[in-house]
């Protein structure tokens, strides 16, 4: 059962990140968009079934919830709380944690790959750009660089819904890595 160690307001004013003691995932990030995609998945079900959640993600000791406009936080916190606590937390099996937690984000698709310039991309996005996202609630995938150079990605957790997202922090991405990897290379959020 995962304690709160603490509860954040991100960047997006309908999404808070609960911090956890114990880790619901090792290293792999778990996102639903809406209740009936969290339906196979007993975590998210017990957070959409609290009513007025838009969507769930988590990852390691981390979970973020996404609230309808209208719901307030003073009224559902409270209800949001009761189904973390009751989570099973994971176990590492082979009690090699530091492992597992390296093949999050990038690495894995960047494994399903033998593109240097999307390893490239992976790294630096691991390295300077994931971190941050993780750090208000949020993640980043990379679903494809295609042929004409353009890098597909999608916003999770509290980034999925948040303006800046789309403005200011896609551009900031795309300097990046328009500057250390390919200056021909376009960011595209989906």
């Amino acid at each position: 059962m995962p304690k709160i160690s603490d509860i954040q307001e991100t960047p997006n004013p309908n999404a808070v990140k609960f911090i956890l003691r114990e880790p619901v995932s090792w290293g792999t990030s778990h996102s639903f968009k809406n209740k009936e995609a969290g339906e196979g998945d007993p975590l998210a079900k017990s957070l959409f079934d609290v009513g007025d959640v838009v969507s769930v993600f988590y990852m390691d000791k981390m979970i973020t919830v996404e609230k309808t406009d209208e719901a307030e936080w003073d009224e559902i916190l409270p209800a949001l709380a009761v189904p973390i606590r009751a989570a099973e937390a994971v176990k590492v099996s082979n009690g090699n944690a530091k492992a597992a937690a390296v093949s999050v984000g990038g690495a894995i698709a960047a494994a399903a790959s033998d593109d240097p310039k999307l390893g490239a991309i992976n790294e630096l996005l691991d390295e300077r750009i994931r971190p941050y996202l993780a750090g208000d609630g949020g993640w980043l995938e990379v679903l494809e660089l295609d042929n004409a150079n353009t890098l597909k990605i999608r916003y999770e957790g509290a980034c999925g819904s948040c303006p800046s997202s789309l403005t200011g922090t896609l551009m900031a991405i795309e300097n990046m890595i328009r500057e250390e990897i390919d200056p021909e290379i376009s960011v595209v959020a989906v």
